[in-house]
C-alpha cells in the first residue's frame, strides 16, 4: 500500500509535535514542513541535521534562512502540490486562508482547534465521531481541552450512556516560552458556558454540557473538573474499570507522587519523551467521587501535545485508511507508542 504524503503548514507548538508524530507512522510519509521566519523552532530543526524538508511560505525572508545557513527544499506551494493531506498549525485565523490553495490544488487538509468550525465539513474528534470525518476532505480538530475532556466523557458514554456534564477548566494561561500574555499574579474568569462544553455537545449533541473557565498563570497544562450524569449510576468502580481499558487516559494518584501538572510534566521528562510531551491525558483516582447519582473526577491535560494522535486519527478518516474508529485509533496508538498497560 503507497504511503499518504503528508505536509505541515507552520512548525510552531503544534506543528513541531505533528511532524514528530507523522515521521513515526509506517503507512505515512512526512513531505515536509512550511514556515514563514527562521524561528527559534525552525533554527533547532536545522542545528538537528534537518531531519524534516522545510518550505517557504508567500512572504518568507528567504535570504534570513540563507544568512543562518538554514536549507530550503521550496515553497508552501510546491509542498502543498506533493501532498495527499495537509495538517494546518498555522496561527488562528491564517488556517481559512491557506484553504484556498489547498482547494486550488486539490489537497486535503486538518485545521487545529484555533480556526472557526466554518472552516471544515467536519468538526472531529478521533474517537467520539471518527466515522464522520472518513474520506471528508476538511477536518477541524477539537481544542486541547475539548479533546482530553471528550476522551474522557466518551469513554463513560460508550460503557454505560450519559445525559449532561458540567466542568470547571483550570486553564493555563500560556504556552512555556511564550510571553505574550505578560507576567501575571492573578486568575481571571471566564462568561459561562465556556467553549468546550459547547463544543462537547457540537461533537456529541446527545449530551447537555456547561461549564466554567479560570486562566491561571502557569504554562504546563490545565485541569479540568468533571462531573457527569450517567443514565444509570456510574460508581466508581465502573468509572475506573473504563477509564483503565481507554489506551489515551493514564489513571495516577496523588499517593503515587502526582500532586499536579508539574508532577506529570516531570515524569514525561523522566520517562524520556521528547520536550516532556505525553499524549494521554491523565485521570488522577483520587479525585473519582460519587455525588447522588452523578460522579466527579479530574483530569490533566498535556495542552502541547494532547491533540496530536486525534490529528493523525484524522488523516486515517480523511484519506480513507482506516474506516472505524477502532482500526484507526488503534493504528494511530500503535504507531505513537500509546501502550502503557494500567492494572485492572
Amino acid at each position: 500500500m503507497e504511503k499518504i504524503k503528508v505536509g505541515i503548514a507552520g512548525y510552531g507548538t503544534i506543528g513541531q509535535r505533528l511532524a514528530d508524530g507523522v515521521a513515526l507512522q509506517k503507512d505515512m510519509e512526512l513531505v515536509g514542513v512550511a514556515d514563514l521566519v527562521p524561528t527559534l523552532a525552525v533554527r533547532a530543526l536545522a542545528e538537528k541535521g534537518m531531519p524534516y524538508r522545510l518550505f517557504l511560505g508567500d512572504g518568507a525572508d528567504k535570504e534570513a534562512f540563507q544568512r543562518l545557513g538554514i536549507s530550503v527544499s521550496g515553497s508552501f506551494e510546491e509542498m502543498i502540490q506533493a501532498s495527499d493531506i495537509i495538517l494546518d498549525a498555522s496561527p488562528a485565523g491564517i488556517g481559512i486562508k491557506n484553504k484556498n490553495l489547498y482547494e486550488k490544488n486539490g489537497v486535503k487538509a486538518i485545521f487545529q482547534g484555533g480556526e472557526k468550525n466554518s472552516v471544515a465539513d467536519v468538526f472531529f474528534h478521533g474517537y467520539a465521531n471518527y466515522e464522520k470525518g472518513v474520506g471528508m476532505d476538511y477536518l477541524k480538530l477539537t481544542s486541547c481541552n475539548t479533546t482530553g475532556l471528550i476522551r474522557a466523557v466518551d469513554c463513560l458514554d460508550r460503557a454505560y450512556g450519559i445525559n449532561k456534564t458540567a466542568i470547571t477548566i483550570i486553564r493555563r494561561v500560556a504556552d512555556p516560552g511564550d510571553y505574550h500574555r505578560g507576567l501575571t499574579n492573578a486568575l481571571q474568569i471566564d462568561k459561562a458556558p465556556s467553549h468546550q462544553a459547547l463544543d462537547l455537545m457540537t461533537i456529541m449533541p446527545h449530551i447537555q454540557a456547561t461549564g466554567i473557565l479560570v486562566h491561571t498563570p502557569v504554562t504546563h497544562g490545565h485541569i479540568i473538573s468533571v462531573i457527569v450524569s450517567g443514565k444509570q449510576k456510574i460508581t466508581k468502580e465502573m468509572a475506573l474499570k473504563s477509564f483503565r481499558l481507554h489506551p489515551r487516559i493514564r489513571v495516577v494518584s496523588i499517593a503515587e507522587g502526582f500532586l499536579g501538572n508539574a508532577s506529570l510534566f516531570k515524569y514525561a521528562r523522566d520517562l524520556g519523551n521528547p520536550r516532556g510531551d505525553m499524549y494521554e491525558i491523565a485521570l488522577w483516582e483520587d479525585s473519582i467521587v460519587e455525588s447522588g447519582d452523578d460522579i466527579m473526577f479530574a483530569i490533566h491535560i498535556p495542552q502541547e501535545s494532547v491533540t496530536i494522535p486525534e490529528t493523525i486519527d484524522g488523516i486515517r478518516a480523511s484519506c480513507r485508511m482506516q474506516i472505524t474508529s477502532k482500526e484507526g485509533t488503534e493504528k494511530t496508538n500503535e504507531y505513537l507508542h500509546i501502550n502503557h498497560e494500567q492494572q485492572a
